[in-house]
């Protein structure tokens, strides 16, 4: 009889044991797993300021070009609009002799559907 209790305590020993293991390593696990996932946020932060770099680098280089572009434009538009007033200077006496003589030369014709 001693021989069995002292087996059944041999046994509840190891049980013990066994739990106090598997205990153990699920405690390794979880903090494997935590650190897992502190390690992938880093990762991720890392990644997320990398791509908000790239992103503004970009962003600036399209508007730099963008600034090039309205200069162009911009310059374009002055060449434009000063051959337009060179125009009209050249051109406005004879348009306004033009409409006066217009205006103050009156022939009168008859309308094609009056019959006589």
């Amino acid at each position: 009889m001693a021989q069995q209790s002292q087996a059944i305590h041999q046994l509840l020993d190891a049980e013990k044991k066994a739990g106090e293991i598997v205990d153990a390593a699920r405690k390794r696990k979880g903090r494997r797993l935590k650190q897992a996932r502190t390690e992938a946020a880093e990762e991720i932060e890392v990644c997320r300021k990398e791509k908000n770099e790239e992103y503004s680098r970009t962003e600036q280089e399209q508007r730099g070009s963008g600034d090039v572009f309205h200069q162009q434009v911009s310059r374009e538009t002055k060449i434009q609009l000063a051959d337009i007033h060179r125009q009209v200077v050249t051109n406005q006496q004879s348009v306004v002799e033009c409409l006066l003589n217009f205006c103050t030369r009156v022939e009168p014709v008859l309308h094609k559907n009056l019959q006589l």
